[in-house]
């Protein structure tokens, strides 16, 4: 079964309906381990967790001073202009303290400290992999979650390669203006991800999409944002007009705009895409076959070329 184009992703009916799905995942992997969580929740965070994690991935055996370690993390992070020097190695410090990342024991260089990640880390990153490519499957009735979990090396090759894709993807580095106000915020990206699953998961082509109530203290208290910080978040899209409720005074049903829905999704497609090739490279590097068709019948059957 071929990849699946990032067009072919976005496009696709069932994309709304895997973007609740996906984010109902992320919020459920939150809620189990809330202070990982935390550590990856805003953008600038998300890019620094995904590189450092590649880093640790691509150790090998032979060569005991490769994967991860403080000089390297630091100068991927300098050439992403994702933090400074110093808040790059606050935060190496603080997954350590966390006991996200340990030092490798016996290396054979004093001077070279290097770092892998803990049991709690793997774990939660395997399972945001796993969730993505399920709702993949979703799109074309494919095999990526079983042969992936058939397989940890698949997992191993292909988290590398899409974390630096999307590092260097600037449609994902740098998220549209309209949703970027949340995700440059601590958490804000879980406050988006609790919006969309929120989402009808009926095809709504209005301008603005209901979603339900919403209570902004709720809201801080499940995903511990302050008051004043969520307050702010949702003041500037209220402005905007990207967002608003029914009644005065934040009361009755929350409504996002279709600019806000669709800049997400679009933002999101990237993702979903650099996953695929890297699933799909990782099959090829481990001479892998999956059951191949002439088309993807999901596609067809929704009218998208095969």
């Amino acid at each position: 079964m071929r990849p699946l184009t990032r067009t072919e992703i976005a496009v696709h009916p069932l994309f709304p309906t895997i973007e609740k799905q996906i984010a109902e995942h992320l919020i459920a992997i939150h809620l189990r381990t809330p202070r990982l969580s935390r550590l990856k929740a805003s953008h600038r965070k998300w890019l620094m967790t995904h590189s450092l994690f590649a880093l640790s991935l691509q150790r090998r055996d032979d060569d005991p001073l490769s994967g991860l370690t403080a000089t390297r993390f630091v100068e991927i992070v300098m050439k992403l202009g994702a933090a400074s020097r110093n808040t790059a190695t606050a935060f190496l410090a603080e997954l350590v303290a966390y006991k996200f990342l340990r030092d490798v024991p016996d290396v054979p260089d004093r001077r070279v400290r290097v770092l892998e990640t803990t049991e709690t880390a793997y774990d939660a990153m395997k399972a945001w992999f796993m969730g993505h490519m399920a709702c993949l499957d979703r799109l074309d009735g494919g095999e990526r979650e079983a042969l992936a979990l058939a397989d940890p090396r698949i997992f191993r090759i292909a988290q590398p390669m899409a974390a630096a894709h999307l590092v260097e993807d600037p449609i994902w580095r740098d998220p549209p203006d309209s949703i970027g106000h949340f995700l440059w915020s601590d958490l804000g990206g879980m406050v988006l991800h609790d919006l969309i699953a929120r989402i009808p998961g009926t095809p709504n082509p209005a301008d603005r999409i209901d979603v339900g109530r919403l209570s902004l203290p709720e809201l801080s208290e499940v995903y511990m944002i302050s008051a004043t910080n969520l307050k702010r978040m949702f003041t500037k899209a209220e402005t905007e007009g990207l967002l608003g409720w029914d009644l005065p005074r934040r009361r009755g049903s929350l409504w996002l705009s279709r600019r806000f829905v669709d800049d997400y999704f679009k933002w999101q497609s990237a993702k979903f895409a650099a996953l695929e090739e890297a699933f799909h490279h990782a099959l090829a590097e481990l001479g892998i076959a999956t059951n191949t068709t002439a088309s993807h019948p999901l596609l067809a059957e929704a009218g998208l070329p095969a």
